[in-house]
C-alpha cells in the first residue's frame, strides 16, 4: 500500500494518539473514521455571513447603478473582448 509522510504538530499528533481504540489502530486508520461535517447550508446561516460583511455606502451604489444603465451590448458579441474598444 502506498504511503504519504505528513508533519502534524504536537497537539495534533497527542488528539489523533488519544482518538486511536486500540494501541495497535494505526492513525490512517483513525483518520479514515473521523468526520468534518459541514455547517449547515441555511438561509439563517447566509444571512449572518451577509450581516458580518461591510456596509456598501451610497457613493459606491450610485456608480453601480449609473454603470449599469450606460453599459451596452457590444456591436460584435463573438468579438475577443480584448481587442474591442472601451466606451466611456
Amino acid at each position: 500500500m502506498a504511503s504519504k509522510t505528513i508533519s502534524i504538530d504536537i497537539e495534533a499528533y497527542e488528539r489523533l494518539r488519544r482518538a486511536r481504540r486500540a494501541r495497535d489502530e494505526s492513525f490512517s486508520m483513525v483518520i479514515k473514521r473521523a468526520s468534518w461535517p459541514e455547517p449547515p447550508r441555511t438561509t439563517g446561516a447566509l444571512l449572518a455571513a451577509m450581516a458580518a460583511l461591510p456596509q456598501v455606502d451610497e457613493v459606491v451604489l450610485d456608480r453601480l447603478e449609473r454603470a449599469q444603465r450606460n453599459d451596452r451590448a457590444p456591436e460584435d458579441p463573438w468579438l475577443d473582448a480584448s481587442r474591442s474598444t472601451r466606451r466611456s
